[in-house]
């Protein structure tokens, strides 16, 4: 069990002194890799029903998640900020408070129902989350021994991908179970009062979500975690001067790195439902498709569980290309197949997705010292490049939405650039000496 965090210069954590334990403290972040993760995939099946909704062509569907991920490039740096100010804790809080808000923004927006108000709704949702990941990603990745780095976030980010797991099976049964669209066969054509009787399915889901998180907004608050002051990140200030993030390989070419996967993973969950609901391939109702997904992001569970446990013996950036290679072999199966290899194939990229983003962050932050966080920051802010995801909907309408996933084997070539040469530490700087009298 590694040590506990202590406080580095610059605001950066480093193992505390051996002896004491913080697994209290990482089974409640782990609970926000959860929540963040539920939320984020809620959307793989909210996206189908508000296409039926609002009768919606592939490139304005993708377009509801651009605006989830646009939030990421505007709140991260605000974010980072407000971290500054009020320290970790009291901005989890505020970011849990964020989520809760706009999952009760999802209530009108129903009731009217409003396209514009739902964009809305989830720019907030996806704001909350940005100020979680700015806190909790580089908090877990700098515990411990810099070499198990990778195997401890993949292991955290599991957490992540079992809230991904269960929102397909949730957003299925109370969103699309509960609506003409979901559960009619593809194509099928539904009157103004179906789609406005539709609309309002996503009231109990979002109430539920927004409890939820109320009430885990109130645990953190309550709950010890290590405090940040305003000297050390003077300290750290000092430290920093005459030090460069853009001399550091790693993370320059690991924030195109984390842009470019975004775009793979968000491309495949959210068409994921209605390509699968094609009748030549696997001919299902998107409630029946919805089902399927959940085997998606089950996959990325496992395979984040299994590189956890891999990593803390093999390197990083071999485990990176050996999925990265994986992942596109399948999705050129899913591109040119038909029919169930199609389908399987695109279900089997989640295992091979599954320790992407935290290997890259991982890797992109390697060897930064007291830059750690600045850099944590810029990588938090590339996961806007799941917005891009439009630009699969403009493909999806003018080519075909199988044609489109080979958007999708180009970013995995991408992925096994950086893991064979890119992630090659440049410059490393020597961390700072941990000061146990920081650690609160």
């Amino acid at each position: 069990m590694p040590a506990p965090l202590s406080v580095r210069p610059g605001g950066a954590t480093a193992p505390a002194p051996a002896g004491a334990s913080y697994t209290s403290a990482l089974t409640l972040l782990a609970s926000l890799f959860f929540m963040w993760g539920f939320i984020t995939v809620i959307n793989g099946t909210l996206l189908p029903h508000l296409r039926s909704v609002f009768e919606l062509s592939y490139f304005q569907t993708t377009l509801i998640e651009s605006v989830w991920f646009i939030a990421y490039f505007f709140a991260s740096i605000p974010s980072a900020k407000l971290i500054e100010r009020v320290g970790y804790q009291r901005a989890m809080v505020i970011g849990l408070a964020l989520m809760a808000g706009g999952a009760l923004l999802m209530v009108p927006a129903a009731r009217l129902p409003s396209y514009g108000v739902t964009l809305f709704a989830l720019f907030v949702i996806a704001s909350g989350i940005t100020l979680l990941q700015v806190a909790a990603n580089p908090y877990v990745a700098v515990v411990g021994s810099p070499e198990t780095a990778s195997s401890r976030l993949n292991l955290v980010q599991a957490f992540n991908s079992a809230g991904a797991t269960l929102a397909p099976l949730f957003g299925g049964y109370l969103i699309l179970g509960r609506t003409t669209s979901g559960t009619a066969v593809a194509g099928a054509t539904l009157t103004p009062a179906e789609r406005l009787a539709d609309a309002q399915s996503v009231v109990l889901p979002y109430l539920i979500v927004a409890a939820v998180l109320a009430v885990l907004a109130i645990v953190i608050a309550r709950f010890p975690l290590p405090a940040m002051g305003v000297a050390t990140r003077r300290s750290g200030r000092e430290e920093r001067r005459g030090q460069s993030l853009w001399s550091h390989r790693n993370l320059v070419l690991g924030i195109p790195a984390i842009f470019i996967y975004l775009i793979a993973e968000i491309g495949v969950g959210n068409l994921f439902i209605n390509f699968v609901s094609q009748p030549d391939i696997g001919n299902l109702t998107h409630q029946q498709a919805s089902n399927y997904l959940f085997l998606l992001w089950g996959g990325m569970m496992v395979g984040r569980l299994v590189g956890a446990f891999a990593m803390q013996k093999m390197d990083a950036g071999i485990a990176l290309a050996i999925a990265s290679i994986g992942a596109f072999v399948v999705m050129v199966i899913a591109t040119f197949a038909s029919g169930q290899a199609a389908m399987w194939a695109l279900i089997s990229v989640g295992l091979f997705h599954s320790i992407m983003f935290p290997t890259i962050f991982t890797l992109g932050i390697k060897g930064l010292g007291p830059l750690t966080e600045e850099g944590s920051g810029l990588l938090i802010m590339a996961i806007a490049g799941g917005a891009l995801v439009a630009v699969q909907g403009v493909l999806a309408d003018a080519c075909g939405l199988q044609w489109s996933f080979l958007l999708t084997a180009a970013c995995e070539l991408y992925i096994l650039f950086y893991a064979l040469w890119g992630s090659k530490v440049t410059n490393p700087i020597a961390d700072a000496p941990a000061d146990p009298d920081v650690f609160a």
